[in-house]
């Protein structure tokens, strides 16, 4: 273990979104110990909304009879400015708007507050104690309702000038594809995510409606309730259609993960989500497909990983960010 990287005790993950607030205590290795989820009140006064986040974090509190935390770790949607902590304008939190909540969060528990967006979060907690320990280059993915990513260097997330950067979903793949909703064409994001398998699967069944699937069948025929979960429950029986779709978005997948690597020549890829989780069995396929997507000769050295922690990334990412991010991953 790296000299002065051990934490005084547990920390508190707190994962913040439109509907939940999900909180986790973690100790030093990364696991996490104990947690609930408790509804968020997105939609009041920035008051409410921090009473919510602080009536969590006093549940858990209670319930594990503990002490004060040692310091409290947030995920929360973007945009937000991880060296001030503050919350700018997230599109699913209209309740807070340039608020400082880091500062508010100290100000209540007295302890060091860190905040920045999930997919930063939970690649710094895989590159911690996930799928990438031991990496110096990560590059992070979570694919699922939307795409999100983060960059880890040398045990450290990369925010660039401004905070903004790592927003690979939204790195174009296609400047006549479809308008993402950020404004842009041919997101990956707008092309791969879970909501564009769904759509492609039902424009699969409307253009032929005499080809049986499972997808189909999955969704007791209604065409309109197909969505990508369906997909990948019918691509486990061995649907053809499934597959089909499955492929074309691993070849989306390919080609923008070939940009990737051309960029940041990382030394691990690591994919988490929903979607990403379904899209497991193709993991060797993409690796095949990514020589004839990029210009790196070693790409087929880079391991491309599924993440460690699934639907806690956000619990373990806010308490990686407690972390002493300026270390090198343990080892």
């Amino acid at each position: 273990m790296t000299p002065n990287s051990n934490r005084r005790g547990p920390v508190i993950g707190v994962d913040i979104g439109g509907t939940k607030v999900a909180v986790g205590l973690v100790d030093a290795t990364g696991k996490i110990i104990s947690q609930l989820r408790k509804p968020m009140v997105a939609n009041g006064k920035p008051e409410a909304a921090l009473e919510a986040v602080t009536a969590a974090i006093d549940s858990l509190a209670g319930e594990e009879g503990s002490a004060s935390p040692h310091g409290i770790g947030i995920c929360a949607p973007g945009p937000l400015d991880p060296v001030t902590g503050l919350v700018i304008n997230p599109p699913n939190l209209p309740c807070w708007r340039n608020f400082p909540l880091a500062s508010r969060m100290a100000d209540v528990y007295r302890v060091p507050v860190k905040l920045d967006n999930d997919a930063n979060a939970a690649a710094l907690a895989e590159t911690r104690w996930g799928a990438a320990r031991g990496y110096r280059y990560v590059f992070y993915a979570t694919v699922g309702t939307g795409i999100g990513t983060g960059i880890v260097f040398d045990g450290r997330i990369y925010h660039g000038r401004t905070g903004a950067a790592g927003e690979g979903g939204h790195v174009s793949i296609d400047y006549r594809g479809p308008r993402c909703p950020c404004g842009k064409l041919g997101c990956i994001e707008v092309l791969a995510a879970g909501p564009a398998i769904g759509a492609r699967a039902r424009a699969r069944l409307s253009a032929d409606r005499s080809r049986h699937s499972t997808i189909l069948d999955l969704a007791k025929g209604n065409i309109d309730a197909v969505a990508s979960e369906l997909v990948g429950q019918a691509h486990a029986t061995g649907d053809p259609l499934a597959r089909e779709i499955l492929q074309e978005t691993v070849e989306l997948l390919s080609a923008w993960l070939g940009n990737i690597v051309d960029l940041l020549d990382p030394d691990v890829i690591v994919m988490g989500g929903g979607v990403a989780a379904m899209l497991q069995p193709f993991f060797g396929e993409i690796k095949d497909r990514l020589p004839s997507w990029c210009i790196n000769s070693r790409v087929s050295e880079i391991p491309l990983l599924i993440a460690h922690y699934g639907a806690d990334a956000g619990i373990a990412g806010g308490a990686a960010l407690c972390s002493q991010i300026g270390l090198a991953p343990e080892s």
